[in-house]
């Protein structure tokens, strides 16, 4: 999987929001809710260098993998940083987008998890009619 596809993997998810930060933050994120689960850097020069919240296991195992490291102000969270996506088997980078995604969810308040599923459900059978 490359940078283009896991953007449109990332803005696919329900209720995904894009929002590209300018400087001084320069990134390219990715929340549900206002809960951010992952972001591109866009600046050189670790342009498209993408980070993401994971469990504690999954924590160790990747910073330990070339390639990976904990992400920079965010490690204390389970944030981790792959450097280049492409190495990254694309099962298993699903896998750990879809986890942050659902860890960002869950930590929404439930009226706001009813709030996007409503509108999302009436997204999908507005484009069903």
């Amino acid at each position: 999987m490359d940078v283009r596809q896991l953007k449109g993997f990332c803005k696919r998810l329900p209720g995904a929001v894009e929002v590209l930060h300018e400087a001084p933050a320069n990134i390219l994120s990715y929340a549900v809710g206002g809960k951010y689960f992952a972001w591109f850097k866009t600046s050189e020069p670790e342009r498209w260098r993408f980070s993401l919240r994971v469990t504690s296991e999954r924590f160790l195992e990747l910073t330990d993998m070339p390639g990976c490291k904990p992400a920079r102000f965010m490690a204390r969270h389970r944030w981790v940083t792959i450097v280049r996506v492409e190495h990254m088997p694309e099962d298993y980078l699903r896998e750990l987008v879809e986890w942050s995604y659902r860890d960002a969810f869950g930590r929404l308040t439930k009226k706001k998890q009813r709030e996007i599923s409503e509108s999302i459900a009436t997204a999908s059978s507005l484009t069903r009619d």
